[in-house]
């Protein structure tokens, strides 16, 4: 191999290196020291926007593919400035008081189909009632936050986990992350629920150790009455990857969906298939519950039941029963 070809491959490597630095993509959270998103110690970088929509989602602003303004009007001081900037009038005020309770106290709401998102309000709001959520970060930003946590992935066998939402979304910038984190020597993964072009996947497997994957159902039908989407190429998707990175297979329990024990039995025979490392079922729970209202939505699992010690230790049971080397329940 001649000096000219080399010199000429480096210079090309660097200006590869150097675009992928510079793509940018639409992130809500870096998350520090996250111990459930893959081994070790890792850094989850959430990127916004989801092709599902499941009703108990538990990260609300991930779902939108663009920033959002969250709002906080309990601490909101009613001085009018937001209304005042707002050109579109999504900035609406309501009397809240009771007749005869000696005052009248204003609600402030906002119209999120005429607004434009041009966060001025945000920039006029004195007291932080409102705020946004989504930040365009390029690559190069986004692992500066990532390599100040580099000690710990050594250590600990960690790395960096990227999340969301669902990361195929911004797929150029998933693949330049990855790209540029392999190249640091960090041990990658990527958390999906699989809503997407195989090709995506594809071009990402080179830098992939893990795949986090997200099965809600096993039955099609059932699957896009719940989320709004059939799984079929979830399923083809699980079974492009099998055989060719590591797969950790994580089942929401989600009561009255998915929770029988005849779902849950076809899901350990998908796992089995596949040919997965580990297999996890997660407990639905109400964390993000609270976030809705900041984005004016509603939960719509509010009246959920939370799943039974009883369902628990019946899959536990299952768990024990599968054959399956790293099958668990996680705790609740």
């Amino acid at each position: 191999m001649s000096y000219a070809f080399l010199d000429k491959w480096k210079k090309h490597r660097n200006r590869l290196r150097r675009q992928d630095l510079k793509i940018r993509g639409l992130i809500f959270n870096i998350q520090k020291f996250s111990i459930h998103d893959g081994p070790g110690i890792r850094t989850t970088v959430f990127m916004k926007g989801c092709p599902l929509r499941c009703p108990w989602c538990s990260n609300p602003e991930s779902i939108n593919p663009f920033q959002e303004i969250v709002t906080k009007f309990a601490i909101c001081s009613q001085c009018g400035s937001c209304q005042e900037v707002c050109a579109k009038g999504a900035i609406k005020v309501k009397d809240d008081s009771e007749p005869g309770d000696g005052g009248v106290f204003t609600v402030r709401t906002i119209d999120r189909d005429l607004c434009d998102r041009c966060m001025r309000c945000i920039e006029v709001c004195p007291t932080g009632a409102l705020s946004s959520v989504g930040e365009n970060k390029t690559c190069e930003e986004v692992l500066a936050v990532v390599e100040q946590d580099s000690p710990f992935y050594k250590n600990s066998g960690g790395g960096v986990t990227l999340s969301g939402g669902e990361p195929l979304m911004q797929p150029d910038f998933a693949l330049a992350l990855l790209r540029e984190s392999k190249r640091r020597g960090f041990h990658t993964a990527l958390d999906t629920c699989g809503q997407a072009p195989t090709e995506s996947l594809e071009v990402l497997l080179p830098f992939l150790d893990l795949v986090l994957y997200d099965v809600k159902h096993t039955d099609s039908f059932a699957h896009k009455e719940m989320v709004g989407s059939d799984n079929r190429i979830i399923l083809k998707n699980l079974q492009f990857l099998s055989g060719k990175v590591a797969i950790w297979l994580r089942v929401p329990l989600i009561p009255g969906f998915n929770d029988d024990l005849y779902t849950l039995r076809n899901m350990v025979e998908l796992a089995r298939r596949v040919r997965i490392e580990k297999l996890f079922f997660l407990p639905y729970h109400k964390w993000g519950s609270g976030k809705y209202i900041g984005l004016g939505r509603e939960y719509g699992f509010a009246n959920a039941a939370d799943i039974s010690e009883n369902k628990i230790e019946a899959v536990k049971e299952l768990c024990a029963s599968t054959g399956i080397a790293a099958c668990e329940i996680a705790s609740k």
